[in-house]
């Protein structure tokens, strides 16, 4: 978590913004979280211990955290974003369930030079991955 604040901290000094007590606390709770949130599941979290962290302070740090590279927009689902703590993580798929929302993520490497091999054809050079597939996961289809 040190790594994941200092580098916050610097992006932060460069968009002349500062390291605020909210802005802390919406990293320690992303960053504690192993799973996949959105922005009302993040709310949710923070409010049990810290009533002072708003909606609208999450909702306007978000896009911060995500223009540092500290997390990703990674899936759409339901009409909500959800994001995933992706600084020092590997690229990975995305298999979302339908029926029950579950989202398990999956290997990368077997595709990735597949994807890489389409972009170079295309003369297109990838910056980010965001991949995923819809279908029923295993309990859902029993």
């Amino acid at each position: 978590m040190k790594k994941e604040k200092a580098l916050y901290r610097e992006f932060l000094k460069s968009k002349n913004l500062k390291l605020t007590k909210p802005r802390l606390i919406i990293l320690e709770a992303v960053f504690k979280n192993n799973e996949h949130f959105n922005v009302d599941d993040l709310y949710e979290q923070i409010k049990r211990n810290h009533q002072n962290v708003s909606r609208a302070t999450i909702y306007r740090t978000i896009p911060l955290l995500v223009e540092s590279g500290l997390i990703s927009q990674s899936l759409r689902c339901e009409s909500k974003d959800i994001y995933e703590h992706t600084y020092g993580h590997e690229n990975h798929l995305h298999f979302i369930c339908s029926n029950c929302g579950k989202i398990i993520e999956s290997g990368f490497n077997e595709v990735e030079g597949l994807i890489e091999q389409l972009a170079n054809k295309e003369n297109f050079k990838i910056q980010e991955y965001n991949l995923g597939a819809r279908g029923l996961c295993k309990n859902c289809r029993e």
